[in-house]
């Protein structure tokens, strides 16, 4: 996403304000330190960051760009605004307690108060004067792109010509014809994430939907459909029809390979006795605890040898059958050999399946420039990876089914992975091989990130490992490659949900619950929701922002029990909580009737409040939330910024006069004077805006009333 015109034209702006700003400080010039790239007229904080740099590399020589990398923000205020921890300089010949002393003591600058030395750390606090009138005209000019830096996906950041880099998301990526439930929502939702915060620093952006459309699971659904299928339901709702069909088959099947499973559970344990993991070593002074070794007696080898005789008898029997299972493999083997019917059949349940996913995404503010899937790799594809798979020996045959061992290959831990079964079939590791390649070829991309469930942790790694095998150029593709993890959503228990099982939570029956709960509420007070332009949309709109701050609320590799009753809370950090404080906000604004002109030109050293004095501190700090979510990918580091700065703003709401303990200080209909008033609005406006840039980042739609 460049840079529009008008973001352009606010950057210029605010640089400009920038420097008229420091002039009245008494800095003619900011300093601009070499060998680094700094945006004031993006970044506030940039301002004291530059002067910050370039005091100590006066004051300790060291160099320009370990002093960059050495002076942080801060997550918490209470330890300056920026902090430099002195060992980070990497400096010898004095002890960093006593270098921190020095620079506290040398380092003087009229937008910073004296610094504090803290042991080895120098702490930073911003002027609470100048820093208003840097930070609140900035986000007054750059409006909806305050906040992001969009040199960040130059080929060359310091060039602004230079060409933008490009990346692929591959994300939500469902298996056709199977209901969409909250266990996909993650990928979903973290995928839609990537893409916007990619987008902001000024990406070329690709959303990819690698659909799950092919395998023999789309014969167990034919062999559903022909059973329990009916059009009239297909039509009305396809994907719900085919998800029932598809459990209810599975439970046939099930139920037909209930002997096969017995006698292979009998068949496994004597396996296990025969061949019984080692032993480990008793404690010394236990040796005559340990367990009687388990012989292996020759009774033992001719029940395993009946067993296997009765698990081949039964399997054949249910060929000859055919079972539900044979026939959904012989199915598929019609679509790989491209029989029409067969194919026919899987087209349109995937077609109808597609149109029913958009609807959702559309809801979830989702939106997809390419869905491929598994069935659109191409063959020869295909046949040209297995051929250098071959030619490398890194692929193996083994009983007519052709694998790759990875721990002969250095690598022990990722064990033996199947590229093609024995009836020559290719499996997902073939098409994902093939279609990393399609995707470069197709898109040139700089990045290609997968969101993909922790649960494939193992099988991306071996899909990373087998490409870099490969060779160029397989090798230099997935050096562009990343994977991005994340844990299970579970049901309300704790349990697993599964489709075969029929125990999925369905994402629609679950926004059309949330959206009915918080329409009810919003009943509940008639004057306000008589205001709400249309409550049905409201209403959804604060469903779908319920859900999606649940998943937020953690690191993305740790899972979550979906409850809808802690998600619907307007206690505590929830999503009705965010948009709560965003109307508040609106209705602030609507009743005060400041103009934007007012509010550029407000006298910002009006708001001496504490309350307010912090709030804007919260707000200078929003660009450098961006850039560490850029480098973590992290989207809590977000929420939790906005948590943050919302109870900051509360702060603002109750903040009273300390000599008048009836008068609320920072109240914009209570403020005794008009300038007062404008100043107050601005700070609001300012946090508005940072809120709204905020949830929109997480793919949050702000009300504006509720």
């Amino acid at each position: 996403m460049a840079v529009s015109n008008g973001a352009a034209n606010g950057e210029a702006a605010s640089l400009n304000h920038v420097t008229s700003q420091l002039q009245t400080l008494g800095i003619s010039d900011l300093p601009k330190p070499k060998g680094i790239n700094l945006y004031p007229q993006l970044n506030p904080v940039d301002v004291y960051r530059s002067i910050i740099i370039d005091k100590l590399h006066e004051i300790t020589g060291a160099e320009v760009p370990i002093i960059d990398n050495a002076v942080q923000w801060t997550q918490d205020l209470k330890h300056g605004d920026l902090v430099l921890p002195v060992p980070a300089l990497r400096l010898k010949g004095k002890k960093p307690d006593e270098l921190a002393l020095e620079i506290a003591e040398k380092f003087d600058s009229p937008l910073l108060e004296k610094p504090t030395a803290d042991k080895t750390f120098v702490r930073f606090f911003f002027k609470p004067e100048p820093l208003a009138k840097l930070v609140i005209p900035a986000i007054h000019r750059l409006k909806s792109n305050f906040g992001w830096n969009s040199n960040l996906g130059l080929e060359d950041p310091s060039n602004p010509n230079s060409r933008r880099k490009k990346v692929i998301v591959e994300y939500s990526s469902p298996n056709i014809a199977k209901e969409f439930h909250t266990g996909h929502l993650r990928s979903t939702i973290i995928g839609g994430f990537l893409i916007k915060l990619y987008q902001r620093a000024g990406w070329e952006t690709v959303s990819m939907n690698y659909l799950g459309d092919w395998g023999k699971q789309y014969g167990v659904l034919s062999e559903g459909f022909e059973k329990y299928g009916n059009e009239e339901s297909l039509l009305k709702d396809p994907v719900k029809h085919l998800n029932d069909v598809y459990v209810k088959i599975n439970r046939d099947n099930s139920e037909e390979q209930k002997p096969v499973k017995a006698i292979t559970e009998k068949k496994e344990e004597l396996e296990k006795k025969k061949n019984p993991p080692k032993p480990k070593k008793p404690a010394k002074g236990k040796e005559a605890e340990a367990p009687p070794e388990n012989k292996w007696t020759d009774e033992d080898e001719q029940n395993l040898q009946k067993i296997n005789a009765e698990l081949e008898e039964v399997q054949q029997q249910l060929a000859n059958k055919p079972s539900i299972d044979e026939r959904a493999r012989r199915f598929f083997k019609r679509m790989v050999d491209g029989d029409k019917q067969a194919l026919a059949n899987w087209q349109r349940f995937r077609d109808l399946s597609i149109e029913a996913y958009k609807e959702m995404y559309a809801r979830l503010n989702i939106h997809f420039e390419d869905y491929s899937g598994e069935s659109t790799v191409k063959e020869d594809d295909m046949e040209t990876a297995a051929k250098v798979l071959q030619e490398k020996n890194i692929s193996e045959d083994s009983k007519g089914a052709v694998i790759v061992d990875l721990s002969k290959h250095g690598h022990p831990t990722l064990g033996k992975t199947l590229v093609k079964k024995r009836d020559g079939t290719s499996l997902y590791l073939t098409r994902d091989i093939a279609a990393n390649f399609e995707r470069y070829e197709k898109y040139h991309f700089d990045q290609m990130i997968y969101v993909i469930a922790s649960q494939q942790d193992v099988h991306v790694k071996q899909f990373f490992t087998i490409l870099s095998l490969m060779g160029a150029p397989y090798s230099d593709i997935v050096a562009k490659c990343k994977h991005i993890s994340f844990g299970m959503v579970k049901d309300p228990k704790g349990q697993t949900m599964s489709t075969r099982k029929g125990t999925v939570i369905s994402l629609a029956d679950s926004l059309d619950g949330v959206k009915d709960y918080m329409h009810d509420v919003m009943r509940k007070n008639q004057e306000k929701y008589e205001q709400v332009q249309d409550p049905e949309a409201t209403a959804d709109t604060l469903a779908i922002s319920s859900i999606m701050v649940q998943d937020y609320s953690g690191k993305m590799v740790n899972g979550y029990n979906f409850d809808m009753a802690k998600m619907t809370s307007f206690e505590g950090d929830t999503g009705p909580y965010l948009q709560y404080s965003h109307a508040r906000l609106c209705s602030i604004k609507r009743k005060a009737i400041v103009s934007e002109e007012e509010m550029l030109n407000a006298d910002l050293s009006l708001i001496t409040a504490k309350e307010g004095v912090q709030l804007i501190r919260s707000l200078a700090q929003w660009p450098d939330v961006f850039l560490n979510t850029y480098k973590t990918s992290e989207p809590v580091t977000v929420l939790t910024y906005l948590f943050k700065m919302t109870h900051l703003l509360s702060s603002c709401y109750d903040a009273i006069d300390r000599n008048n303990k009836n008068a609320k200080t920072l109240s914009v209909m209570y403020a005794e004077s008009p300038e007062k008033k404008v100043a107050l609005m601005a700070m609001y406006e300012a946090a508005r805006i940072v809120l709204n840039n905020g949830m929109q980042l997480l793919g949050l739609t702000p009300v504006e009333r509720m």
